[in-house]
């Protein structure tokens, strides 16, 4: 729970890259969070801002514009309309959506550079990189080619091999060329920026240490990152999108500011600032932005995927420290990946739902109350049309939608569409009264600790009780038999109703307002930024919100039934959007002799440690039991498993293969894997004790 000593909570979701559009695992990772808790605490009355915006710089936008022969700008002036109406169709409840490419965000994050130059925060270090001599400008990672110094793949880029997996940098690389011309690059000296992470480490560590509530996966991946060492860090880079290095700043650092650009991991996190001033200028008030970052009582909460969090949890916190004026985060509730249908998420091969396609079919809520019931939160989980179907069917429709479309039938059929007096009312009667009263706090317990699925399925529970109220008291006999007992039974379900249309709002925003244009139910606070935010919430809630007399509207229909013909359809469109011809099995490798297999030494060894490797996104560091020693081997499996599907784990190593450094760290022998034809890794598992020999 929060400490309420907090005045004001401000919450930032990430900002997602205008490359491409919105797709559920966008959505479960950050997006759909962040609207639940923003919607909740709306709801509580709380002084909120919800913010977010277009990640318009970086690498990745210039390789796509290029491929598709457009302009970087043309490229984010397409993507970025298109995510922002996507999520407000979505319902997501923004007070303000931003683009990095604004006017202000390029003052903003200037503005903060300048600052820390003038305090001495950043060191500068003049190197030699690869430079492109057609196109004219220094490669940046993923701008260079060439034959991987693993496994031979000749199309390996400057950041990693995709087919070994290997982390590399661009002067490890054979036969290098330039992605942009084809041309040999050359070596050319250029200087760059660096943050200094490990001179600030110790005061991370510090803050770090007091986040004992902070979710397990984000205080371990952070830990593994301080662990092994903070390392200086470049901030610049010359590519020619991006956010300017300030003039000022490079002309008194004696630096040629031409074609340098600030780096996009420490522009983005900064888009958060920028566009809550857009915010507070559209408020009237342009200094209002400082309240929220500046001040004391502000809860500052980031939602993020757990691909973010180093980012969130370290490196934007190291640059706010630096700065000095600005609050810290209070909490970064990162999720993991969600999978779908049992494998994960690839746009490149069309293996993805994309938000805009699912609501050409589908209402917003479906989409939402699914995902938030399958949240990624502490483990990777997965989506499936089937379960979505079911979702829908056996608890939308059959549990929510019945319990509301049964009590409204009663009322106007047997109360005379009017709230009907409780008069003297049974015990059952008040049991369920005294239990709805329990729910706003349960619920929001949850939302508060940051628990939506919980918070999700105990929304649901209410309208479960109403149904098994609604059975246990038998209001189709007791008109007959006792019509105030009867009366009773609509009256307290109508106001179980009623709180459904609130507590189910964060979840069903949709729905909900639809429930409360059926009850004429009016006077509720908003959970959106641009209703009232006066009126009756969350907390009144558990309490009647209907008088007696009270008139009511015309019972609709919630939610339709989806048929097995339409999940069945979508199943198709995906499986041809990600339709490519069956991979071939690899050839088999010339014929060796004996001789040649009796050279490698296989040895069983045990995996007594498993962490990431900080900086790569393909590379676990293993220290692995064979029995005579422990040694250090650097797995390129990252992207497949997680370290902790390896720990414990009697694996097959290749015991006399020669040391190699990959990121500043040795490996001093490679683990065997089975690789599918889809290229999905599994470790050869033994039994034999460590050091046994593998014959």
């Amino acid at each position: 729970m929060p400490d309420r000593s907090f005045e004001r909570i401000l919450v930032t979701a990430a900002l997602p890259y205008a490359n491409g559009p919105i797709h559920i695992g966008h959505l479960a990772g950050a997006y759909l969070p962040a609207d639940l808790y923003c919607r909740y605490q709306r709801l509580k009355g709380r002084d909120l801002v919800f913010i977010c915006g277009s990640d318009e710089y970086g690498v990745a936008i210039m390789v796509r514009a290029r491929a598709e022969g457009i302009t970087p700008q043309e490229l984010v002036d397409r993507y970025h309309p298109m995510i922002e109406e996507a999520f407000a169709r979505f319902g997501m409840s923004f007070d303000h959506y931003g683009r990095t490419t604004s006017p202000v965000h390029t003052e903003t994050s200037q503005d903060f550079f300048r600052r820390l130059a003038q305090q001495g925060t950043f060191i500068l270090k003049t190197e030699q990189q690869l430079f492109d001599p057609e196109a004219g400008l220094f490669l940046a990672d993923r701008f260079v080619r060439g034959t991987c110094p693993v496994c031979g793949y000749e199309e390996a880029y400057g950041d990693q091999c995709e087919k070994c997996g290997t982390s590399l940098s661009p002067l490890e690389l054979r036969n290098p060329r330039s992605a942009l011309t084809d041309a040999t690059p050359e070596l050319r000296e250029t200087t760059h920026w660096y943050i200094p992470l490990g001179r600030l480490q110790p005061a991370l560590e510090r803050w770090i240490d007091t986040k004992k509530d902070w979710k397990p996966n984000v205080l371990g991946q952070v830990r593994s990152w301080l662990q092994d060492g903070l390392k200086d860090r470049a901030i610049t880079r010359d590519v020619p999108w991006g956010v300017p290095v300030p003039e000022d700043v490079a002309r008194q650092a004696g630096v040629d500011a031409a074609g340098k650009v600030i780096y996009v991991w420490f522009d983005a996190p900064i888009g958060y600032i920028s566009a809550t001033r857009e915010w507070a200028a559209r408020q009237g008030d342009p200094d209002r932005w400082r309240t929220y970052w500046q001040d004391a009582g502000t809860r500052l909460i980031h939602f993020i995927g757990k691909d973010n969090i180093v980012f969130h949890c370290l490196m934007f916190p190291a640059m706010l420290m630096e700065h000095g004026e600005y609050v810290l985060p209070d909490n970064v509730p990162a999720n993991e990946f969600l999978n779908l249908e049992g494998q994960k998420l690839s746009t490149s091969r069309g293996w993805a739902v994309w938000l805009h396609e699912y609501l050409e079919t589908f209402p917003p809520d479906l989409l939402r109350y699914s995902l938030a019931t399958t949240l990624p939160e502490t483990r990777d989980a997965d989506f499936s049309w089937s379960d979505f179907q079911t979702r829908v069917n056996s608890e939308l429709a059959d549990i929510l939608g019945n319990f509301v479309n049964r009590t409204m039938t009663f009322a106007h059929r047997f109360a005379g569409g009017k709230v009907p007096p409780l008069v003297e009312p049974g015990e059952v009667d008040r049991a369920v009264l005294a239990e709805l009263a329990a729910f706003p706090e349960r619920i929001g317990a949850a939302y508060e600790g940051f628990r939506m699925r919980e918070a999700v399925f105990e929304t649901m529970n209410l309208a479960r009780l109403g149904n098994k109220y609604f059975n246990d008291t038998e209001p189709w006999h007791t008109r007959k038999t006792d019509p105030q007992a009867c009366a009773n039974t609509i009256h307290v379900s109508l106001q179980l109703c009623a709180a459904l249309s609130v507590l189910m709002e964060p979840v069903l925003p949709f729905t909900a307002a639809k429930v409360r244009r059926m009850l004429h139910l009016e006077g509720i606070r908003a959970s959106t930024p641009e209703g009232p935010g006066t009126g009756r919430g969350w907390d009144d809630a558990g309490h009647p919100l209907l008088e007696a007399g009270h008139p009511l509207g015309k019972p609709e229909i919630l939610f339709k039934k989806i048929a097995d013909d339409v999940i069945e359809a979508q199943v198709r469109k995906l499986e041809a959007a990600a339709a490519a011809p069956e991979p071939a099995y690899e050839p088999v490798k010339e014929t060796v002799t004996y001789d040649d297999f009796a050279r490698l030494d296989l040895r069983v060894g045990e995996v007594k440690r498993a962490e990431p490797v900080p900086k790569s996104k393909k590379l676990l560091r293993l220290e692995v039991d064979l029995g005579f020693e422990t040694r250090q081997i650097l797995a390129g499996v990252a992207e497949q498993m997680a370290p902790e599907a390896l720990l414990g784990r009697r694996v097959v190593v290749v015991a006399n293969l020669a040391p190699r450094k990959m990121m500043g760290l040795e490996s001093r022998g490679m683990l065997l894997m089975a690789e599918d034809r889809d290229g999905t890794l599994t470790p050869l598992i033994a039994a034999g004790e460590p050091g046994a020999v593998v014959r």
